[in-house]
């Protein structure tokens, strides 16, 4: 040592004296750092001694008791997701093809969820394949409950079904599925072409039926229109009728007051009522002549037809005059 001493500079020698003198307090810092651990946002590290569990380390600064203790693993709690495809089979042997997506992540951050996490499968490789092959399986065993023409309108029964059947099994691993995403369902193009048939034959169906339900429509409705347009037009000429009842009452109720009223100012006149008999039937005949839709009036001119009317017209008075009387 002497000599080697003597071979090496003088500063040397010095801070190789130096670091003999001080290496207690070197090697205390050395273990006091080796026992400082930053654990990242979003993960939870796992602390063991001599191989057996002993504690959790929240994100942050922390110790460690250097040597002894050891980080065995750093856990994620933030959410993870996985694409699954995968084929099941219905009740019917129809061969039904699954597109989904899986998102799952820690059920909490407690220690014996962490603990679970950390220690029920090897590698995070295996708790996939688990993962997997549990929900791939859960919905194989509802597919095969159902027939092949029911599952289209079944996604969320799927998916409650499947969250009820794992749900429990995951939380005994330290998870929790948070969704389950059916993001497609096919069937063998054979299915397929044989939906889009019946799917054709359908709408055709439909389509003739809301045409046949037009038409019932547009038929009633005109039906309706024919009745009301006839029930108007009777209602009408029943009134029409009897406006010109009326009218024809008036006259006559007019031209019997009239030929009254002439009679009686002629008779206290000491005139012959033959003249209003007379005038009675010149008038007839005036409004035949005017109002009468034909084009020949038959009339019997001579001296002893125009007797024989006026006896008739005065018959006619006779006899409401003794119909007149008490």
């Amino acid at each position: 040592m002497r000599a080697l001493n003597i071979s090496l500079p003088f500063k040397t020698r010095i801070a190789m004296d130096n670091l003999l003198n001080y290496w207690p307090i070197i090697l205390i810092a050395f273990i006091i750092f080796s026992g400082l651990v930053t654990v990242n946002q979003g993960t939870i590290g796992v602390v063991t001694m001599f191989g057996k569990f002993r504690r959790i380390l929240r994100p942050g600064l922390n110790f460690k008791i250097p040597i002894l203790e050891q980080i065995y693993k750093k856990v994620s709690i933030q959410n993870r997701s996985v694409e699954l495809e995968f084929q099941a089979v219905t009740i019917d042997q129809a061969n039904v093809y699954f597109k989904t997506m899986l998102l799952y992540s820690v059920l909490n951050q407690e220690e014996e969820t962490i603990k679970n996490v950390a220690f029920k499968f090897i590698s995070d490789k295996d708790l996939m394949q688990a993962l997997v092959r549990t929900v791939e399986g859960s919905i194989r065993a509802f597919v095969a409950t159902k027939k092949q023409s029911e599952i289209l309108s079944l996604r969320k029964d799927i998916v409650d079904f499947v969250k009820d059947q794992i749900d429990h099994q995951l939380e005994t691993w330290g998870y929790h599925l948070q969704d389950l995403q059916i993001n497609d369902i096919t069937f063998d193009k054979a299915i397929i072409d044989s939906m889009s048939r019946v799917v054709a034959s359908n709408n055709l169906k439909a389509a003739a039926e809301n045409e046949g339900q037009a038409l019932l429509i547009t038929k009633t409705r005109q039906a309706e229109a024919e009745g009301n347009s006839i029930k108007i037009s009777a209602n009408a000429e029943k009134e029409a009728a009897m406006l010109r009842g009326q009218g024809v009452a008036l006259f006559r109720q007019e031209v019997a007051k009239g030929m009254s009223e002439a009679a009686e100012q002629m008779k206290q006149a000491n005139l012959d009522t033959n003249v209003i008999l007379f005038s009675m039937w010149t008038e007839a005949v005036k409004n035949f002549a005017e109002y009468g839709k034909g084009n020949v009036i038959f009339l019997d001119g001579s001296p002893t037809g125009m007797e024989n009317t006026m006896k008739q017209i005065m018959g006619l008075m006779q006899a409401k005059d003794q119909q007149a009387k008490p």
